[in-house]
């Protein structure tokens, strides 16, 4: 398996990974995608440590933390050989502060993610989504706090526009704060909007590219 630099930092991650939205299968959205179980989705992930493949993507939204929680049984004994991705943002609970990068929702998240996958640390944390009711500062403050903590390794966002995460990684460098490492975004052969934009930027500021969805869907 071929080994990649993430972004600006020393840490190599292979150049596929494999996202588990599909573990869990819980509500109406997840459950068209498919439901693997405990059992199948360990059955997969020894296949991908098998391949050389070892990063595996995940979402506190996913199936309701579902995803997370079978990803943290189907790895058990072998954290050390994998890495693991999460994502945070979107609604978890009926609550205004259940939503969105403040630090209030992201401190309780990463606590969450934490407990489902059962380790005490996640190489790779992102937003979800761009937040635009928190103020910036505040997203990447707690974020680096978090890092600081050794809680999370690395942070790293997902569908930004252009401008979200330019301004984004200047608020991170002029304050010296944690600087996102990767973007996940939308990018397949039929779906090439990243190219116009995001990808100049990414290139220029040395922030890697984690596709979601590189099949269109297919």
């Amino acid at each position: 398996m071929e080994y990649r630099q993430l972004g600006g930092s020393g840490f190599s991650v292979p150049v596929l990974s494999l996202g588990t939205g599909t573990f869990g299968g819980q509500g109406e959205f997840f459950k068209a995608w498919g439901g693997s179980d405990v059992a199948e989705a360990t059955r997969l992930v020894d296949i991908c440590l098998e391949a050389g493949l070892n990063m595996f993507d995940s979402a506190d939204g996913y199936s309701g933390g579902a995803a997370e929680e079978i990803l943290g049984q189907a790895i058990r004994g072998r954290r050390d050989q994998v890495i693991i991705s999460t994502k945070a943002t979107f609604r978890r609970g009926p609550g205004p502060n259940d939503v969105g990068s403040s630090r209030h929702h992201l401190l309780r998240a990463v606590e969450g993610s934490l407990r489902r996958l059962g380790t005490d640390y996640i190489d790779l944390f992102q937003l979800h989504a761009f937040d635009a009711k928190t103020p910036i500062e505040e997203t990447l403050q707690t974020l680096d706090d978090l890092v600081r903590t050794g809680k999370i390794r690395y942070i790293g966002c997902s569908n930004f526009s252009g401008w979200h995460l330019m301004k984004s990684l200047a608020i991170s460098d002029r304050n010296g704060l944690a600087r996102y490492v990767a973007h996940q975004a939308y990018y397949s052969l039929i779906g090439r909007d990243y190219e116009w934009e995001l990808m100049p930027l990414a290139l220029d500021q040395h922030v890697s590219a984690v596709v979601w969805s590189p099949l269109g869907w297919g």
